[in-house]
């Protein structure tokens, strides 16, 4: 019975070491768009607009590692 317990805390630990993966990459999206709108700002729309699809890609990836956590 506690192998149970300790197997879903390892899940959640493991979904939340799994989410950092992602924080980063949309961090790092986040730092190119301002750079690139600093260099450019006419381009800002078109840079926001690659940055939402970037990160709604990268949030995928952890709501999946969400759900897999959860499944297995």
């Amino acid at each position: 019975m506690e192998t149970v317990f300790v197997i879903s805390a390892l899940k959640v630990v493991g979904y939340g070491l799994a989410a950092i993966g992602p924080g980063i990459g949309i961090g790092i999206a986040c730092y190119g768009l301002c750079v690139g709108t600093a260099r450019q700002p006419e381009m800002a729309g078109r840079l926001f607009t690659n940055f939402i699809l970037g990160a709604a890609l990268a949030e995928a990836l952890a709501l999946l590692g969400f759900v897999l956590a959860f499944i297995m």
